[in-house]
């Protein structure tokens, strides 16, 4: 981004920047999760650290014009979307079942601490070494990745449940027609989309919220960005302790209720202190989702199905945030960066009473529907 900014001096060259590296490979979610259910799943995120490093090795020396640049950065973007659903597809090949909460929640915190320490990181060298340095570490970095995962024993992919080999498109289109059928899965994968729909746009509200509603400058930006992360670690530290004490539907909704209850509760803040506060506990309630999200679909989703499930998931998550942000936009520019976060925090509420209504009900017919000796999917729907 500051490598655009500086050598074409214009927004829209960053917007379009953010468009591709985001939302663009959201498009390819479901040929990105094929992927990950066609061949070893230790072998394709090896291939997707090293592409991903590549990438960023050629663009760090070449710092090309920015139409190549876009193409280059869209490529390392569409690596990183095959790569999210192979890793969380590969959680439950890699630890005992009961041991699926804790790890889930052990990567969303080594996930987001890296992704707050690397901006640090970026601005501490960034005076050293400069963009091309930056990004070399950058590159560095994805190629240490890729050689940590050799230690990973082999990953193959299990059964399709269809049972007959089609081609990488087919398999794409069988599971988008997956989660069509599997209520269960819709319920969880629309809840999840929704909230985020809702509240995505906390990111713009909140730079508002404190330069206009609190008139605090920019310090005061960073201070409540920074609130959610802080309260995300947490949240995964806790919720890797003491996750398994409770049921994933409970988890899963207590999530959606704090991550919404927080925009709403922000937008009622009287001061940048309260606002903090709010956004941190948020916090919680994100770690939660997450957690819970993921431990569920990988109880309930056939092994050789689960990579299309979370490519298209995911996929869906930056569609819905794209969504969000320009919604969110325009709402703000209407009214205010308050009203805008009651609006937020109500629907994201709204969508946790509606989610509540209709998944337990959909875990008692998936239950009804599978195998009588499926203990853990009886579990869940208890």
């Amino acid at each position: 981004m500051l490598h655009v900014a500086e050598t074409t001096g214009q927004a829209i060259a960053v917007s379009l920047l953010l468009l591709v590296g985001d939302f663009v490979p959201s498009l390819l979610s479901p040929i990105a999760g094929a992927i990950s259910d066609r061949f070893d799943l230790k072998r394709v995120m090896i291939a997707c650290e090293l592409a991903q490093g590549m990438v960023l090795l050629l663009i760090a020396l070449s710092l090309p014009p920015l139409p190549l640049l876009l193409v280059l950065v869209g490529v390392r973007a569409i690596a990183g979307q095959v790569f999210l659903p192979a890793s969380r597809a590969a959680i439950p090949g890699l630890v005992r079942d009961r041991d699926l909460e804790t790890a889930n929640a052990t990567l969303g915190f080594g996930t987001n601490a890296a992704e707050a320490l690397g901006p640090l990181a970026a601005a501490a060298l960034f005076p050293f070494v400069g963009v091309r340095g930056v990004l070399l570490v950058d590159a560095v970095s994805f190629l240490l990745a890729g050689s940590v995962l050799l230690t990973l024993r082999s990953l193959p992919p299990a059964p399709s449940p269809e049972g007959t080999k089609t081609s990488l498109l087919g398999d794409a289109r069988s599971g988008l027609g997956y989660i069509r059928s599997a209520k269960v899965v819709r319920v969880i994968a629309l809840g999840f989309c929704a909230i985020v729909a809702f509240n995505g746009v906390d990111d713009v509200a909140l730079v508002l919220l404190a330069t206009e509603s609190f008139a605090a400058g920019q310090s005061a930006v960073g201070l409540l960005l920074g609130a959610v992360g802080i309260g995300l670690l947490f949240g995964y530290a806790l919720t890797a302790r003491y996750s398994t004490r409770t049921s994933l539907v409970t988890l899963l909704l207590a999530g959606f209720a704090v991550n919404s209850a927080g925009n709403l509760l922000t937008g009622l803040a009287w001061a940048v202190a309260a606002a903090f506060m709010t956004q941190f506990i948020r916090g919680f309630g994100i770690a939660a989702m997450d957690v819970a999200t993921n431990t569920m679909l990988q109880r309930l989703v056939p092994q050789g199905m689960l990579g299309r499930v979370f490519g298209n998931l995911y996929g869906a998550i930056g569609v819905a945030a794209a969504l969000s942000y320009i919604a969110g936009g325009f709402l703000l520019d209407a009214t205010s960066a308050p009203t805008t976060l009651l609006i937020a925090g109500g629907g994201g509420l709204l969508t946790t009473v509606l989610v509540a209504f209709a998944l337990p009900r959909a875990l008692r017919k998936h239950t009804s529907d599978s195998d009588p000796d499926d203990t853990e999917t009886r579990r869940l729907a208890q």
